[in-house]
């Protein structure tokens, strides 16, 4: 008979309303994945294990209770909590008062709160990560700082570990986050291995080079809309700020107050943006040589494409089109 499990530690996974499943039973595999990679102890002969369990908050509302637990037992003590990604964009998320008080219970008992996604939202609910440095997936970024204007939102990474706080990006990130919290509890030798048996990096990811230009158009000022037509028509080549102020019908200084307030860009900004949405296409899609592709969209100096173009995307030009090309 095979001796009992060294059980060391329990993750709460949270279900509320409209989580994606995909991730909560996904992370489940992961850590029953990694137990199984995991060496039995010389000591005791007993192999390292993660006690999963999900908590829901029943229907007519309250605290969260346990629906599931792969390791069944009396006592729950929470070392990990996460919230998983979301199936509905942030601005449909209902209010969670009853998840955001369970969170902020665990927290003060010694839970780490770890977040994937737009679970971040539900996160922010508990004020726990008011003036502190949290990710999220980075279409949802500027939606999460205006609903939450005292969190640090910062999409740079996919994985921000705080150390009571944990938060990671994307919405398949909770690969990532997953991966984290196993290095950190069977460590990073059974990490490796889970990663390299599912086939998924392991984590380190940065956000940046996925991350896409979403222009806002519906803005309501017409005058400002007009100049991004003329931006995105032309590749934002050979325009100045004086020429596009001209456009608009406005001095200088007022056309750069109301552009950045309609776009939430500065001009020159904005036209850096274009300009990078061409050159990605380009690398890839085409063997072109980067100098070529800098002069192509407006960079005379190669040199000082290749710093902006790492600035936006994280990654220099050849980086990554070793990373993305497909031509």
């Amino acid at each position: 008979m095979p001796s009992p499990p060294d059980l060391v530690s329990e993750i709460g996974l949270l279900i509320y309303p409209d989580s994606q499943l995909a991730a909560v039973y996904g992370l489940t595999d992961l850590f029953r994945i990694a137990g199984e990679w995991s060496a039995p102890r010389p000591d005791s002969g007993r192999r390292r294990e993660i006690r999963v369990s999900h908590w829901r908050t029943p229907d007519g509302g309250g605290a969260p209770a346990c629906v599931w637990d792969s390791h069944p037992d009396p006592a729950h003590r929470l070392g990990y909590v996460i919230t998983p990604p979301s199936l509905v964009m942030p601005a449909r998320m209902q209010p969670m008062p009853d998840e955001a008080k369970w969170l902020t219970a665990r927290h003060a008992e010694g839970s780490r709160l770890c977040s994937v996604c737009a679970g971040a939202f539900v996160l922010a609910e508990t004020g726990l990560i008011d003036h502190r440095r949290a990710t999220t997936h980075w279409a949802f970024a500027e939606a999460l700082a205006a609903r939450f204007p005292n969190v640090d939102v910062a999409v740079d990474r996919m994985v921000l570990d705080d150390g009571d706080i944990l938060t990671a990006g994307g919405i398949l990130a909770w690969t990532d986050l997953g991966l984290t919290l196993v290095s950190k509890l069977l460590g990073p030798s059974v990490m490796l291995a889970t990663s390299r048996f599912l086939l998924v990096e392991p984590p380190g990811r940065a956000q940046l080079p996925f991350a896409q230009f979403i222009p806002v158009f519906e803005h309501g000022d017409a005058a400002i809309l007009r100049v991004q037509h003329r931006l995105h028509a032309t590749g934002a080549q050979e325009q100045t700020v004086a020429d596009l102020a001209g456009l608009a019908g406005m001095t200088e200084r007022t056309f750069l107050r109301r552009f950045t307030k309609a776009t939430g860009l500065r001009p020159t900004d904005y036209a850096q943006q274009v300009r990078i949405v061409r050159a990605r296409e380009a690398l890839e899609l085409s063997n072109t040589p980067v100098e070529q592709i800098a002069f192509q969209v407006g960079y005379a100096d190669p040199a000082a494409f290749r710093k902006v173009f790492a600035k936006i995307t994280g990654l220099g030009p050849s980086a990554y089109r070793r990373r993305f090309g497909v031509a």
